[in-house]
């Protein structure tokens, strides 16, 4: 349980750095980064399998680079639902999901070693 809290945590600053990296994401509070931060798991351990699967000709075309798209996608309607996490387009998402998994893997590395 306390491995689950450290993690969510992680993800609300990564978040967080993710916001003062790019100007066209921008967080308001660190509770709206915790916000965000589970939305943003429970879009990603409900939605995004099913739009894999949905998607998964487009995903074997393109070599698998479509998933970046819905990383994408799944970040920015993280943002459309938060009013304290917004992401002002379709680029600054791609830019703010690839930014997010690697700060947040990056720190999660960093507490389980």
């Amino acid at each position: 349980m306390a491995s689950l809290l450290l993690i969510w945590i992680l993800n609300a600053v990564a978040l967080l750095v993710v916001a003062y990296v790019l100007p066209g994401i921008t967080v308001a509070s660190f509770g709206s980064a915790l916000i965000a931060a589970i939305l943003l798991g429970l879009l990603n351990a409900l939605v995004k399998p099913i739009l894999i699967v949905l998607t998964l000709p487009i995903t074997i075309v393109t070599l698998g680079l479509f998933l970046f798209v819905l990383n994408a996608l799944v970040f920015w309607l993280a943002g459309s639902i938060i009013k304290g996490f917004v992401v002002n387009g379709f680029w600054w998402a791609v830019l703010g999901a690839i930014i997010y998994s690697l700060v947040s893997g990056l720190l999660i590395g960093l507490v389980q070693k």
